[in-house]
């Protein structure tokens, strides 16, 4: 039984990627850090905790993961499709409304976010199906049940209040598309409809979801209101210099005068409190983690693997990309949170197994070139 276990183990640490794990390891204990500035205030530690069990529950999941052949779980593609399409019709019955999202379900005293796993879900049965199609992606048979694949995920997301979530998904399927090698008349194609429909959707957004993409362009139109979240994150960073205030010091931070710090605009309390330094730390972490997903994808075994890691990276550079611009004042607030540093058990569990599953790719690979160089 005992050398069973040391097999077992062994087997493990065979199949850890240690950059991948480390860079995730160190981004998440940054996050902690700017966490526990961003709550200090509050009465209780509620959130660190939350946060702690998130970044721990995550890291077992992803060491599960790992162990388990990506095709293998692909295998399962259908039921796992099924269930995140039941999990957010769930959510859009039962749901609890945060903010103008109705995107939670409360479970006793704890609050999870299901869109955040459904992104993993996703890209796992969405790189399958890819798959499938790649020999006749540009083929229309082929881009109808792909897009009715995407399309039915992103309407309950956007149905639940979610723009922002829905706007992830979107960039998510399109930067698998471009990897399966649609056509870019295709991408042309879609960008002229989109901007002949934006204005008629537009119309169509709620007056909360029309002033928060507004509300950056120009945050005079309700300083006090939904351009008061802009105003103050500008503020915040700007405050902060090169090497900011020091933790726990920061005024907006401290003060609560900074909306949604510890989730948001977490980079905001970055950049008050740690300055241009700590923010450029954060932004090399998200891009080394971005790049070693897309070196893994560049070097997998197979298609499904090199799709899998190729929508894992787009996911997050758009919420990073999202984020970091709204902190800014360059791109609307639509709630978007930054990965593996915002506050959200739900978000760092849900990013926690995906890479675990990155990890597997990168398994494979190191496999097969472990049994090449020994024949």
């Amino acid at each position: 039984m005992a050398e069973q276990i040391k097999l077992f183990i062994r087997h493990i640490l065979r199949r850890i990627d240690w950059i991948l794990g480390g860079l995730v390891i160190l981004a998440c204990s940054y996050g902690m850090v700017i966490i526990a500035s961003a709550t200090a205030t509050y009465s209780s530690n509620r959130m660190l905790i939350v946060q702690a069990v998130g970044i721990v529950a995550g890291l077992f999941m992803c060491l599960v993961l790992l162990t388990m052949e990506h095709e293998n779980l692909a295998r399962f593609s259908i039921l796992i499709y099924a269930f995140c399409v039941v999990l957010l019709v769930i959510t859009l019955i039962f749901g609890t409304e945060v903010m103008g999202n109705k995107n939670w379900i409360r479970l006793g005293p704890i609050n999870m976010q299901p869109s955040e796993f459904v992104k993993v879900g996703f890209i796992l049965t969405f790189a399958k199906h890819l798959s499938k199609v790649r020999y006749y992606i540009n083929n229309i048979r082929a881009l109808i049940p792909l897009t009715l694949h995407f399309a039915v995920i992103a309407f309950l997301v956007f149905l639940e209040g979610d723009l922002g979530t829905t706007l992830v998904f979107a960039f998510i399927f399109l930067a698998m598309l471009m990897a399966a090698g649609l056509h870019w008349g295709f991408f042309l194609g879609g960008a002229a409809a989109v901007g002949i429909a934006a204005p008629f959707v537009f119309q169509h957004l709620s007056y909360y979801q029309q002033m928060r993409i507004l509300a950056v362009y120009d945050p005079s139109l309700d300083p006090l209101g939904y351009g008061y979240q802009t105003l103050q994150s500008q503020i915040a960073i700007g405050s902060g210099g090169l090497s900011g205030a020091g933790l726990f010091n920061g005024i907006q931070t401290q003060y609560s005068i900074l909306p949604e710090k510890q989730t948001d605009f977490i980079f905001s309390v970055c950049g008050e409190e740690l300055g241009f330094i700590g923010c450029f730390f954060i932004i090399v972490l998200e891009v080394a983690i971005i790049l070693r997903l897309l070196f893994i994808a560049r070097k997998a075994t197979n298609h499904m693997g090199c799709f899998i890691c190729v929508g894992l990276a787009s996911m997050i550079f758009i919420q990073a990309a999202e984020n970091i611009g709204m902190c800014l004042g360059l791109l609307p607030v639509i709630g978007i949170t930054l990965p593996f540093f915002s506050y959200g058990g739900s978000s760092v569990l849900a990013l926690c197994m995906s890479m675990g599953l990155a990890m597997s790719v990168n398994a494979d690979r190191q496999r097969e070139h472990f049994f090449k160089e020994k024949n």
